[in-house]
């Protein structure tokens, strides 16, 4: 073991290492008996392709790039593709995210487009496409600009044919129902397809603040009819509904505070913990009924399991295996389970459970180890007391390499870490963007700040009209307290995050002096500008209930924005922003370095072009890194090797 000072020891986990492992397989499903899932490909411009897993074991990504398979319905996206087999060969329907039509393809073809592009605003958009073979038509939400404003928009409910005759015809879609609804989900058929159910929800509510469960009765002519709220409200968030193959109407709701499993009304298993999650994507699926009438579900309390729910007894017996955490993306296919599950030693991978043997098993996407995995960081579940009390949940990933120890009175940098949405949640699983850190001697900790997922409606509710006071109390408590306890030096803290982590790190930097220096990636910074135009419409009134009506109490909207206190600044930082970007615009980063110009703050603004709400690219997310890093190198007197330095400007 050699003796090197925190923060310089050589790693074999260079940046582009980590880019090359950035993002994870999503959206599973079976046609047939074979797996398909969309992957990731930083490497070839950040696009998603899809993935067949043949029978005999092996993968082949389906479509070549340029197709990109990833919807921007919400902008958030939702299940981009749906496939079933058809005289034995698969047909497929997917949306491709440059011109955000849907396609037919079938292997062996060119996919050919089912729907017209719209001259209109971001135009027509699709998820969650369902094929209804008997009636040749794709089911989906559609989400259809009616003028140029990013709240200029309607979804409805959508039926597309499969033979391509709305190709140039937005008349040729019919429509299934009405829009008196702001969102919704695709619809769920019952077994006797008489029924279907999906969830509705309107501004100012966010999802996971209070859904509707809608029922309709389908008619002869496949259109909705007598639709009508069953479940949910204002109060009450439904995160997934489904059928059972008996047709009993099976649902997630956090009535009880808990995501948990109703059947019919009727609580299936009433736990202290999540059956359900915040609904960011349409199509997340945290439950999917099998044939024998059990459940697949991934559940937990913080972390989550795979399991399979016996309705009849309330039982969950989980799957035997490494994974910590599993994805919200399931499906079903006979007795098998196909999900996506991670460790903090294993990247995610399709994983399969055969119900009938509970034996659990990688079948797709699997982990391999890089590096060495002695490299890899050794994370601690931890949880802090907070400011009145509060318990404050986070994940420690201390400074970790097989070679290399700091000298004794040496006490370690640390970053703190603050995850996005703000209703959302790190998870506990192997990210080689942290071990570039802690393979180097520097610290990282993950907080789920109140506001988090995966500890009830009451933890999440802290949030409310609390944003930018809990969420930077929380992370500066954990970092003192580290500090305190002789784990991290208090001189070298630092925080960073993206989107909404990207604003409790600027807020952290303008209210509290805890932090030597902040890396701030796609943020937001002005809360007023935010409200009033400059985002997109899902959560173009998320602020109602994150900071409070802006028509009744504007004051707080500029006593909490970063851009309202530049000159409180005093620390370094570095900031990171996608010229893309229509969820945090460039513009919101404009406004802040203007008013820093001219105070003789050092930071570096880098802008990405062709990035939008979340860095996809290989060659963007090395810069990122390396220039993250210089900045720790530059303002904690560090000294890792090979790294360019970022030049900072006053």
């Amino acid at each position: 073991m050699q003796t090197l000072a925190y923060g310089s020891w050589p790693s074999p986990i260079d940046a582009a290492l980590a880019a090359a492992h950035d993002g994870h397989p999503e959206y599973v499903g079976f046609v047939g008996d074979e797996v398909w899932w969309t992957a990731p490909r930083p490497a070839e411009g950040g696009r998603r392709t899809l993935v067949r897993r043949r029978a005999d074991g092996t993968e082949e990504s389906v479509l070549p790039a340029p197709w990109n398979v990833r919807s921007r319905v919400i902008e958030y996206g939702g299940q981009p593709w749906a496939g079933v087999l058809r005289d034995g060969e698969p047909l497929v329907v997917f949306v491709n995210f440059a011109d955000q039509r849907l396609y037919r393809f079938e292997p062996g073809g060119e996919p050919r487009p089912l729907t017209p592009v719209s001259p209109v605003g971001g135009g027509l958009r699709w998820a969650e496409p369902q094929l209804r073979l008997d009636r040749g038509e794709v089911w989906c939400v559609l989400e259809e600009f009616t003028g140029d404003g990013p709240t200029d928009v309607r979804r409805v409910l959508a039926a597309v044919p499969l033979d391509g005759s709305a190709a140039q015809d937005r008349d040729a879609v019919r429509e299934l129902g009405d829009d008196r609804h702001r969102f919704v989900t695709g619809p769920r058929l019952s077994p006797d397809g008489r029924r279907a159910a999906w969830l509705a929800w309107d501004h100012p509510r966010m999802p996971w603040d209070g859904t509707e469960l809608v029922v309709a009765e389908v008619g002869d002519d496949g259109t909705f009819r007598e639709a009508r709220t069953v479940a949910g409200g204002p109060e009450e968030s439904i995160a997934q509904v489904d059928w059972s193959t008996d047709g009993c109407l099976l649902y997630a709701s956090d009535r009880m505070g808990w995501w948990n499993l109703y059947q019919d009304g009727e609580p299936l298993c009433p736990r202290e913990e999540e059956f359900g999650g915040p609904l960011w994507k349409l199509g997340h699926r945290w439950f999917a009924p099998l044939e024998s009438g059990l459940v697949a579900v991934v559940h937990g309390r913080g972390a989550t399991a795979l399991g399979i729910l016996d309705p009849e007894t309330g039982e969950v017996v989980d799957a035997a295996g490494p994974w910590t955490e599993f994805a919200p993306t399931l499906a079903v296919h006979g007795e098998r389970v196909v999900a996506v599950g991670a460790s903090p030693r294993s990247a995610y991978e399709i994983v399969e459970l055969d119900t009938r043997t509970g034996r659990a098993r990688v079948v797709g996407s699997p982990h391999t180890d890089a590096v060495d995995p002695a490299h890899y960081p050794e994370p601690l579940i931890r949880t802090f007391t907070g400011p009145d009390g509060r318990d404050i949940h986070a994940h420690i990933y201390p400074p970790h390499h097989p070679g290399y120890a700091a000298p004794a009175a040496e006490l370690p940098p640390y970053v703190v870490w603050a995850h996005g949405g703000p209703t959302g949640h790190a998870p506990l699983v192997l990210d080689l963007e942290i071990a570039y850190f802690t393979s180097r001697g520097i610290g990282v900790a993950e907080v789920n700040y109140g506001g988090s997922t995966g500890y009830g409606r009451e933890y999440r509710n802290r949030l409310r009209e609390q944003w930018g006071v809990v969420d930077v109390e929380d992370c500066a408590a954990v970092a003192l307290a580290l500090a305190d306890e002789g784990t991290a030096d208090r001189d070298r803290l630092a925080i960073r995050g993206g989107s909404a982590g990207g604003w409790t790190t600027a807020a952290s930097l303008t209210s509290t002096d805890v932090y030597a220096c902040g890396t701030i990636i796609y943020p937001i910074l002005d809360l007023a500008g935010w409200a009033t135009g400059e985002t997109h419409d899902f959560e173009s009134q998320y602020l109602e209930s994150l900071v409070g009506p802006l028509a009744e109490v504007p004051a707080r909207y500029a006593q909490r924005s970063p851009v309202e206190h530049a000159d409180r600044v005093t620390a370094p930082f570095l900031l990171l922003q996608g010229l893309d970007d229509v969820i945090c615009p460039p513009a919101q980063c404009e406004r802040f370095l203007a008013r820093m110009r001219g105070r003789g703050v050092p930071h570096a603004y880098i802008a990405f072009e062709g990035e939008g709400h979340g860095f996809r690219r290989a060659e963007t997310m090395v810069r990122v890194l390396e220039s993250e890093l210089s900045l720790y190198a530059q303002v904690f007197a560090l000294n890792p090797p090979g790294i360019a330095t970022l030049e900072l400007v006053k």
